[in-house]
């Protein structure tokens, strides 16, 4: 995009003595558009520019420039502008569609930038932009086409590693990127590319100190602040994260507009999803991580259809995407009960966890975890589990994840201790964690403390199911005492047959644990009541059994 420019020439000046010269230089020096573009101050090259009609010396190529400036400010839509009124001239360089294109990319106008490019002529500018456009189109065919005209100059190399990361492959573009930096150890800004894909890996700490030296020299770039704050929030937390963006909104200037859309975006995410409603639909389709946090929020909010809606047209392309796609169909089908979502969701988690790529680092274990938790292979799942544990130790979801799979297997005491250990009151309150919690209680021989949670809950479908579960439970696991209660509450909400048969069966259990010695007497005290809340023909018979037996042994059941 740098244009060659001819000096305009200077006409000859009478001679002037050196004092006399000195004196009017001082007086008025007129500034240079080759020294604001030296020094990278476009938004000065670009009022110079305009002012120019109105007094001063008009600079050759001046729409030229204007459409340049306007470019490297990241104000595309003036580029465009610029060089599209200069393409019906019959003096326009033909570079100018090639120009034009480039513009028009930035944009998101991919079709109208291939065909403003292809008008222009064969150079590597051309070939580097094609090169973007078949990324953007998911042409493979013509992408390693472009692929093969790249040549080992700096401009083609710094394109190609950018499409390594674009298709996260980011060792290859560290290595593109530190070759260049042996090479140039003045391109400074590089250092920020490289931290950007140490972020990407995950390694935030050395992202930080390759980021420090790009900071050391250029205290105020918006990028590296950025990046900066977003290691922060993966290292520390969203305050400290949004402290370091406060640097960056002090400074940011009203020619940095996509840096204000950036700022706004990663403020909610920082802030955990506050604003994200207003904030993040404008911004879709402007930053493609706007609508992967905009799902986010809502599976936060418990909103998975409108998660669903928004990512299911989502041809998914990085590992997070496909994370993302995963997580929501899992959620939708276990709301509505869909075996076909959470077969999609299981191949999605299968495809990361399984990738060469994905499948040492934390979320491709996570995926294989999950995977096998769909398909419920419960030791498989603590196998990945187990081997990220230790990066987990406060993390209440997968805490209950964890817990749940232990409990699968029959391994109730730490499952019981795992459940207990969470503190998140959403998942406290959830049903799926009060019935495990409850099992746990029971095989851990606490029906006691199963019942407590009982009676804590609201009447609701959910607290009859658990009335279900403990009933049954401790009917197995030979706690009569609590199993008799249960069923007994049962039949006085549904007076059917089986609850009564369950109930009559465990009274006759605590019977026969009184008579083992393993149940206090006093207990026959609660079990005569429950008997005669059922009108059944069994229950006299069953009451003058255990009322001979009580007078016989000399204990007071009234």
């Amino acid at each position: 995009m740098i244009l060659s420019r001819v000096k305009p020439a200077v006409a000859g000046d009478a001679p002037v003595g050196a004092t006399e010269k000195k004196r009017k230089n001082k007086a008025k020096k007129i500034p240079r558009l080759e020294d604001y573009l030296n020094q990278r101050d476009y938004m000065g090259a670009l009022t110079l520019l305009e002012f120019q009609p109105n007094g001063g010396a008009v600079e050759e190529h001046r729409d030229l420039w204007i459409g340049y400036c306007a470019f490297h400010l990241g104000d595309h839509r003036r580029s465009m502008e610029e060089y599209k009124a200069l393409t019906p001239k019959p003096d326009c360089p033909q570079e100018v569609w090639v120009y034009l294109g480039c513009a028009l990319f930035f944009l998101g106008l991919y079709k109208e930038a291939e065909e403003a490019a292809l008008k222009g002529p064969k150079c590597q500018l051309q070939n580097r932009l094609l090169f973007h456009l078949a990324h953007k189109f998911n042409d493979e065919k013509k992408l390693m086409g472009f692929h093969q005209n790249l040549e080992d100059i700096t401009e083609d190399q710094l394109s190609l590693a950018s499409i390594h990361y674009m298709r996260s492959h980011y060792q290859e573009a560290i290595d593109i990127y530190k070759r260049i930096l042996l090479q140039n150890r003045d391109f400074l800004a590089l250092n920020v590319y490289v931290a950007l894909c140490y972020y990407k890996l995950d390694y935030y700490d050395v992202s930080q100190e390759v980021l420090a030296v790009y900071l050391q020299s250029i205290p105020d770039s918006t990028i590296a602040l950025n990046l900066k704050a977003c290691n922060h929030f993966r290292l520390y937390n969203g305050k400290a994260a949004e402290a370091e963006l406060k640097n960056l909104i002090d400074i940011s200037s009203s020619s940095f507009e996509f840096a204000k859309e950036l700022i706004r975006h990663n403020l909610v995410v920082f802030r955990g999803g506050e604003g994200a409603l207003q904030v993040l639909p404008p911004l879709i389709d402007v930053i493609p991580e706007a609508r992967l946090n905009l799902v986010i929020y809502y599976l936060r909010q418990d909103d998975v259809q409108e998660a669903y809606n928004l990512i299911k047209d989502l041809e998914p392309t990085t590992p997070q995407e496909y994370i993302l796609k995963g997580v929501v169909n899992a959620a939708l089908g276990q709301e509505i009960g869909s075996r076909e979502h959470l077969k999609i969701a299981q191949q999605f988690f299968q495809l990361v966890g399984g990738s060469a790529s994905e499948c040492d680092t934390i979320p491709g274990r996570q995926c294989m975890a999950s995977c096998f938790f769909l398909l419920r292979q419960f030791e498989d799942v603590l196998i990945y589990l187990n081997s990220v544990k230790s990066y987990f130790y406060n993390d209440d979801t997968f805490s209950f994840n964890y817990a749940q799979a232990k409990a699968s297997l029959g391994n109730y005491k730490e499952a019981e201790e795992v459940l207990l250990m969470i503190q998140n009151e959403k998942i406290r309150n959830d049903y799926v964690y009060k019935s495990w919690l409850t099992r746990c209680y029971i095989m851990n021989k606490k029906a006691r403390l199963a019942w407590e949670l009982y009676l804590k809950m609201e009447t609701s479908s959910e607290s009859v199911s658990l009335l279900q579960l403990i009933a049954n439970d401790c009917y197995k696991m030979g706690q009569f005492y609590y199993a008799a209660k249960a069923f007994d509450a049962l039949e006085r909400l549904d007076p059917c047959p089986e609850y009564w048969e369950g109930k009559r069966g465990a009274c006759v259990g605590i019977f026969q644990l009184i008579l083992a010695g393993r149940e206090s007497r006093e207990t026959l005290k609660e079990v005569l009541p429950m008997l005669r809340s059922t009108g059944n023909p069994q229950v006299e018979y069953i009451i003058r059994i255990l009322k001979k037996w009580a007078k016989d042994n000399r204990v007071a059941i009234s």
